[in-house]
């Protein structure tokens, strides 16, 4: 795919997709919901880690509404299901770890887009935004699924219901995003997080991934026989060698990944 609304750039086993619609505040139209999903698709066989952020003023400002011509015959359902439904999977579903960077506002299905992401790190000035009720509609993109899950069932009745703006710090101190940090380190610090996560064990935070998102739906006897099957995997890796090695040498492993 020949990506108009989206940048895909791979360099240090880093993809990272750029929302590029700058002058409107980066909404999403199909097109660019089509491209994320490709995109996000694509990563796992370039990287080892994938960040998703935005170019100018906002992380995503949500659904185009330029791109509705008539909202009395707009198929939401149909949208959700076939355009929306897609792109979150493919970055939820992501193998490989998922970092979205937060730069600026990240309102209705943009701010669920964001948290469809393994973490979330936020500059300062950004917020979050269930903006749907304002123009009578429901949180929709996963943000009931994500949110709940985020910070609980009283924050996130909250937030859908008045619609509020939520800073970045508030977001970082109710547990909705992994952290935010000053605008100035911004860049830096989610370059040095996805660095960090490129060099890691890869085949272990997939399974990270797979043992805690299972846990909201496990007794604990499951959750322990899953760990005890997942920790087998991981024990006859090539990185857990390589780790117990290094740990004995005293000096910093060099995981490959597999």
């Amino acid at each position: 795919m020949v990506y108009q609304t989206i940048t895909y750039e791979v360099a240090d086993d880093i993809a990272v997709i750029t929302l590029n619609r700058a002058d409107k505040m980066n909404a999403l139209n199909a097109q660019m919901r089509a491209e994320i999903a490709d995109a996000a698709r694509q990563a796992p066989n370039d990287a080892r880690v994938m960040v998703l952020r935005g170019t100018g003023r906002a992380f995503c400002s949500g659904q185009d509404l330029s791109d509705t011509a008539n909202a009395a015959t707009l198929d939401m359902e149909r949208t959700l299901r076939d355009e929306y439904g897609p792109m979150l999977r493919a970055i939820y579903d992501c193998p490989i770890p998922t970092i979205c960077a937060v730069n600026g506002a990240a309102a209705g299905a943009g701010a669920n887009l964001a948290l469809a992401a393994d973490v979330v790190i936020a500059c300062e000035s950004a917020y979050f935004l269930q903006a749907f009720t304002r123009i009578g509609l429901i949180p929709d993109a996963g943000g009931t699924y994500w949110m709940t899950r985020g910070m609980g069932m009283a924050k996130a009745m909250g937030a859908a219901l008045f619609a509020d703006k939520i800073s970045a710090r508030q977001a970082d101190d109710w547990g909705l995003i992994w952290e935010t940090v000053p605008d100035d380190a911004f860049e830096d610090t989610w370059r040095a997080r996805a660095a960090h996560l490129a060099a890691g064990p890869t085949a272990a935070y997939q399974q990270v991934k797979q043992a805690i998102r299972q846990s909201w739906d496990n007794t604990l006897e499951q959750q322990l026989d899953l760990e005890g099957r997942l920790q087998g995997k991981a024990g006859q890796s090539r990185d857990f060698q390589e780790g117990v090695v290094a740990f004995l040498e005293k000096r910093k492993p060099h995981f490959e990944g597999r």
